[in-house]
């Protein structure tokens, strides 16, 4: 007699995985790691692929850019942004990983002055070399540094330049706290600046507290938090929570093509933009050789492309 073995269901999960694109922007709280979160992003979401712009350490708060599907193919826009943060720092010991989660390392009994503290700032602003944090996502050797300063291997990280727009002190609670505005570019650790200016000022310091109000095109104002984005998913439509790829592509001009020319360069083929004759193809009005422009056909993205020469060559298109 036959046996009868019981087909198993596909597995529930896998089957509503959903083709979405977009950013959602989450006020990151304060526990989780930025991984975790765009792993409960993209669990709630049901998103077939997700990525996070902007590193924020598991004390800080604030501001995460979560990328889905197409939309990952712009991080590194929103990565290389302006980001702005409010923090305060805690005058008095240095530790390990700069700020409150780490050891004690170091110890002073100074506490700096304001006038003191407006001194330095100045020394701070524009382009400053910096060496990240031993507890930071820079790699050495292939190894990320904070698992090799886990294992209490001895390591020496390389300075990087970065630029520090603008660098301001909000306010001093008490003697022993001092809370902070910086506008700063890509690469920035605020924990590195608390560091830095505490030995600046012949004392030891530490970040307490930290969030992150802007990153990019995204702000604090048009973030949402994990428990209502998974209360939105449920009971309202996407234009709720989710912003669209291109805005991550704000400051990129953008040309209009038409639905021909958009096949060419989703098949890596370069369009024109004139003819042999000298008539315009496309426009492109002031962009000039070599220009980064976002392409669009029937209101749609297509594809980032550069300029080149008479030709617009795309380098990463989209499937929207």
């Amino acid at each position: 007699m036959m046996k009868l073995i019981p087909v198993k269901p596909r597995d529930a999960k896998k089957r509503s995985i959903k083709s979405i694109n977009g950013w959602i922007s989450i006020d990151k709280p304060s526990g989780l790691t930025a991984t975790q979160v765009t792993a409960k992003v993209k669990h709630h979401v049901r998103a077939a692929k997700a990525g996070h712009a902007g590193t924020l350490d598991p004390l800080a708060t604030g501001v995460l850019p979560i990328a889905l599907g197409e939309a990952t193919k712009t991080v590194s826009f929103v990565m290389g942004g302006r980001k702005r943060y409010t923090f305060t720092i805690g005058w008095g010991s240095e530790r390990t990983t700069d700020d409150l989660d780490g050891e004690i390392t170091r110890v002073s009994d100074y506490r700096p002055n304001k006038n003191e503290i407006l001194k330095v700032l100045p020394q701070f602003t524009g382009n400053i070399d910096q060496v990240p944090p031993k507890f930071s996502a820079v790699k050495i050797g292939g190894h990320r540094a904070y698992n090799l300063a886990r294992a209490g291997v001895e390591i020496s990280l390389n300075k990087r330049c970065i630029f520090i727009e603008k660098f301001a002190l909000l306010n001093l609670p008490s003697a022993d706290l001092a809370v902070f505005e910086v506008m700063c570019g890509k690469g920035t650790y605020i924990r590195s600046l608390a560091r830095d200016i505490g030995r600046r000022l012949n004392t030891a310091a530490h970040v307490k507290e930290l969030r992150r109000t802007h990153c990019g095109p995204f702000s604090e104002l048009h973030s949402i938090s994990l428990e209502s984005l998974k209360t939105l998913v449920h009971s309202a439509p996407p234009s709720a929570y989710l912003h669209s790829v291109e805005t991550a592509l704000d400051d990129i001009p953008a040309v209009v093509i038409d639905l021909s020319q958009a096949d060419h360069l989703r098949h890596g083929r370069p369009i024109r933009v004139r003819t042999k004759e000298g008539c315009p193809c496309v426009d492109i009005d002031m962009l000039v050789d070599g220009d980064v422009l976002c392409a669009k056909a029937g209101g749609q993205l297509v594809a980032l492309a550069r300029l080149t020469g008479d030709e617009i060559r795309a380098f990463r298109v989209f499937n929207i």
